[in-house]
């Protein structure tokens, strides 16, 4: 199979996970990075052997560069999506798709038009630990899903991160946030959602940076940092969620999904490997016991999302990170967000397909039989 060349738009702090991994993929060759800061798009092509450093403009002019890998912040993913696949590039972009619904819809229409694919973080639902809970689901080890649960909760960014803002700007938030990684896994294993309520809050108006970089900065808070929701998915089952930048701490598990004939502990839908584990209701001992991982990918495979997109040219296949799946997701975070300011179920006008499981038996840096 020929490789399919890649460029990277946005050289932050994420971009070194998908340079690191990118590469071990047969299918695909990273040739050019690109940053609105010039400085840090030498100094990753330098620390990644990245073979053309360059402005967005030339990497999009190159005609080589198949997949433009959009790692922007939120507030330009549109803008940059659009530009690629303006240029005629398939493109795959960090969490959020986008930051309006407008904008998501805008960028499936144009890829669309184009015969182009679209599509976007997260893909940590196609590490070993989430597709082995979706091949449990699947095989009917718990039975018919009925409910889940889902929990982050954490006390915000401004303790850590160098440029914490735009967590509090709009597209920003623990729903926006984090909320892609449980929603995606969720949608994953249970199918799209049909409508949602919820309640939301602004905890704290003002927030103060306490990392290094910009130590006492106040930051005003744009966006709800509280977000409780519950979820009615197409197949009958109902679930809850919590994010949250509010908390000091927690003991309450990432997901479970409990069915007719037993639960399942999800792992961290931030994370690619396990623990797995299982209750089945036969149990008479009634323990929670370990399953091993079906499947490969259990370490920080950023960007296999990427690679499943390649496949998908090369074979003509749908992609399982895809942008259908991505939009689905933004529409349901910002349902959460209208249901909590109208006092009201809303029902959710988008749909998706359940992606395809990934085949058993691969090994690491293959995705296809």
């Amino acid at each position: 199979m020929d490789t399919i060349k890649v460029g990277v738009i946005g050289c932050g702090a994420i971009s070194g996970a998908y340079f690191t991994r990118l590469p071990q993929f047969g299918i695909l060759e990273v040739k050019a990075c690109a940053d609105l800061i010039w400085e840090r798009t030498l100094a990753k092509a330098q620390e990644f052997k990245v073979p053309r450093p360059c402005t967005v403009a030339e990497l999009l002019a190159d005609p080589e560069i198949r997949i433009v890998v959009n790692l922007t912040t939120p507030q330009a993913h549109h803008e940059v999506a659009k530009a690629s696949l303006e240029a005629g590039k398939h493109t795959y972009g960090e969490k959020p798709f986008t930051v309006k619904r407008a904008e998501g819809l805008e960028l499936l229409d144009l890829a669309r038009a184009r015969g182009l694919l679209v599509g976007g973080a997260p893909d940590t639902f196609l590490g070993g630990g989430i597709q082995t809970c979706r091949k449990l689901i699947d095989d009917g080890w718990i039975g018919e899903p009925i409910a889940c649960d889902a929990f982050m909760l954490c006390r915000g960014h401004e303790s850590w991160h160098p440029d914490p803002e735009f967590y509090y700007q709009v597209g920003g938030g623990p729903m926006f946030d984090m909320g892609p990684y449980y929603l995606t896994a969720l949608v994953n294993l249970l199918g799209p959602v049909r409508r949602v309520t919820g309640s939301a809050r602004i905890s704290f108006p003002e927030r103060v940076i306490t990392s290094a970089k910009k130590f006492g900065k106040r930051v005003p808070v744009e966006v709800p940092t509280h977000v409780t929701g519950v979820m009615e998915f197409r197949s009958g089952a109902i679930g809850t969620i919590i994010t949250s930048f509010d908390t000091w701490g927690s003991v309450l598990p990432f997901i479970e999904i409990h069915g007719s004939l037993g639960s399942l502990q999800v792992p961290n839908p931030n994370a690619f490997g396990g623990p797995v584990r299982i209750r089945l209701g036969h149990d008479r001992e009634g323990q929670w016991r370990d399953v091993p991982l079906s499947h490969v990918y259990s370490d920080n495979w950023r960007g296999i999302g990427v690679a499943d997109m390649a496949y998908a040219i090369a074979s003509g296949r749908p992609n399982r990170a895809s942008g259908e799946l991505a939009y689905h997701v933004l529409d349901l975070m910002h349902a959460f967000h209208d249901a909590a300011a109208a006092g009201r179920h809303v029902k959710l006008r988008s749909t998706c397909r359940r992606p395809a499981m990934l085949p058993l038996g691969l090994c690491e840096g293959q995705l296809d039989d």
